[in-house]
């Protein structure tokens, strides 16, 4: 494919200074709601007094219960069993779990092997992050953390550092690369609003009242908090530009019913689930002004990979001329890979598409109180034959707009691919 020409319409934005380079158990660490945001928000992830907790999102929306990750493996297994997910919150995970191994060798009262030369420390860096780049495949933020922390170990080594330093520099990045999750979050989320609203306004709208269909869950729990597409939802509705916030309920771990559900529920924002196989009933229907979705990973020509079910709603939509808006940012573009047809596509174990988890209902609950759950098989045992892709590729010429911090880059019409050069 071609690349085309863009319209990139540049937004601003204030920017908030990150905190200095200091170890990131020092203090109680900034990945949780934020006092910016009015509204209650759920977090993925929070640190203090040395620990580091996530959400097990397994559980929800009927358990919240916090897990402690104490090393690079419970890390990657986290990630791997999808107890935390979201390609920017998989990425967070990955760096804060690698700082706390390198903090916890700096503190140790007898150093291990690895902090004892820049060789040794090199040769173990690189081996951990090999090491959790391979817990999903499909998410490129997750590389591009990798590649960030990678970058720094060689640039300390380049310049002569010695080990405690070199060492402070990567628990540096580490801890960056986590925070500055929450700011260019809501960035885009407001140059997406606003692009939306003004598309609208150019269209006869008033701005205000607009209904934006998602898919999966893309909010404070798939991210360092605030969200990607779902952050757009957020921001009209502090706005007061949303009319209504719909969502598919994204089959087969049900991130939509289970995650997006909770954490539009507990920031009171006027929702509507769907099933999946409800878009096109609701295109025929109802005022749809727009499709915001997130990305695992955005190729060059725009072509992007989503939850499994983009694909469908994007074809519904272009069927009926709705917006379909692309939310991400920077770290989940791909300039390596020209498009969709060479992004890797994670495929899950065939038994995950045939289980469902949730509460018993009528509810039940146990001595302490809690709801009980139960894991139930819905098709017949033995199943074979069974197709589990987590990801599906929309190709650009589906997309009307790809949003990152930096701004809104939109193709021409008749163009079939985006010049993203203006938004990263």
């Amino acid at each position: 494919m071609h690349a085309a020409a863009c319209q990139v319409i540049q937004g601003t934005a204030t920017y908030r200074s990150l905190p200095s380079a200091q170890s990131i158990f020092s203090t109680t660490y900034p990945c949780r709601p934020r006092k910016a945001t009015v509204m209650h928000m759920l977090t993925s992830i929070r640190t203090s007094n040395g620990k580091i907790e996530i959400i097990d999102q397994l559980l929800l929306p009927h358990a919240t219960k916090y897990v402690e990750i104490t090393s690079i493996e419970q890390a990657y297994d986290a990630i791997k069993e999808m107890k935390i997910r979201g390609a920017p919150a998989i990425a967070s995970l990955a760096s804060l779990a690698f700082a706390a191994y390198i903090q916890t060798g700096l503190d140790s009262a007898q150093p291990p092997a690895f902090l004892l030369s820049p060789e040794s420390l090199s040769a173990q860096v690189i081996q951990k992050l090999d090491y959790l780049s391979g817990a999903r495949p499909t998410a490129v933020n997750l590389g591009t953390a990798i590649r960030r922390l990678k970058a720094v170990l060689q640039s300390s080594i380049d310049a002569g550092k010695s080990v405690p330093l070199i060492a402070t520099d990567l628990i540096s990045e580490g801890k960056l690369i986590a925070d500055e999750d929450f700011d260019r979050n809501k960035r885009m989320a407001e140059h997406g609003g606003e692009w939306l609203a003004e598309l609208d306004r150019g269209s006869g709208g008033s701005g205000q009242g607009l209904n934006v269909l998602t898919v999966c869950n893309t909010g404070s729990l798939a991210t360092s908090g605030y969200g990607t597409a779902l952050g757009l939802i957020t921001y009209l509705h502090e706005q007061k530009k949303l009319g209504k916030a719909y969502y598919t309920q994204t089959a087969p771990y049900h991130q939509g019913s289970r995650l997006t559900a909770l954490e539009l529920k507990t920031m009171q924002v006027p929702s509507v689930m769907i099933c999946d196989t409800m878009v096109g009933s609701l295109f025929q229907h109802h005022k749809i002004h727009a499709v915001a979705v997130g990305a695992d990973r955005i190729a060059r020509n725009g072509d992007t990979a989503n939850k499994i079910g983009t694909y469908n709603a994007a074809v519904l939509a272009a069927r009926h001329k709705i917006p379909f808006i692309v939310v991400a940012s920077i770290s989940s573009v791909d300039l390596d890979t020209p498009d969709g047809s060479s992004i890797p596509i994670e495929h899950r174990k065939p038994l995950e598409a045939c289980l469902v988890r949730g509460a018993v209902h009528p509810f039940e609950f146990d001595v302490e109180g809690k709801v009980r759950q139960e894991t139930v098989m819905i098709t017949p045992s033995g199943l074979e034959g069974i197709y589990n892709p987590s990801f599906d590729v929309t190709p650009a010429e589906l997309i009307t707009a790809i949003v990152t911090e930096k701004g809104v880059a939109t193709r021409k019409e008749g163009e079939t691919s985006f010049d993203l050069s203006g938004v990263v």
